[in-house]
């Protein structure tokens, strides 16, 4: 059974989650739905396709979406979401301290802009 369209829906349901995360001020939150929403944005259009999704980058799905050539606006925003996976959410992900004490409003907002341009890429290549 294909399921883009559910793969879908969650990822514009994560960029929701990460925008209500920054306005509460959880900005390790916001990060980590921003790298959600374009990790399954991505999953999404492999699914389309009848392709497998493995793993968790949103660099390398992106890949293999075919996506680094034709845009690298997009590559460079992969690369820092992927960035935001581990380290936001465990304490052990960052030397010392909890991930919460440690994001900013301006990478929150980074993020969920960098996942508004995966998913409007996304978008383009979706076929409904």
């Amino acid at each position: 059974m294909e399921r883009s369209r559910d793969w879908w829906t969650q990822a514009q349901a994560d960029l929701a989650h990460a925008k209500a995360a920054l306005s509460i001020r959880h900005f390790d939150w916001a990060c980590f739905a921003s790298h959600q929403a374009a990790e399954k944005a991505l999953k999404a259009v492999l699914e389309q396709r009848g392709e497998k999704a493995a793993g968790h980058s949103v660099r390398y799905l992106l890949s293999a979406v075919g996506g680094e050539e034709r845009a690298p606006e997009t590559v460079a925003a992969a690369k820092i979401l992927d960035k935001h996976y581990i380290p936001t959410r465990y304490p052990n992900g960052l030397v010392q301290g909890a991930p919460t004490e440690f994001y900013t409003e301006e990478e929150a907002d980074g993020a969920i802009r960098r996942a508004e341009e995966i998913l409007r890429f996304c978008d383009r290549l979706l076929a409904r």
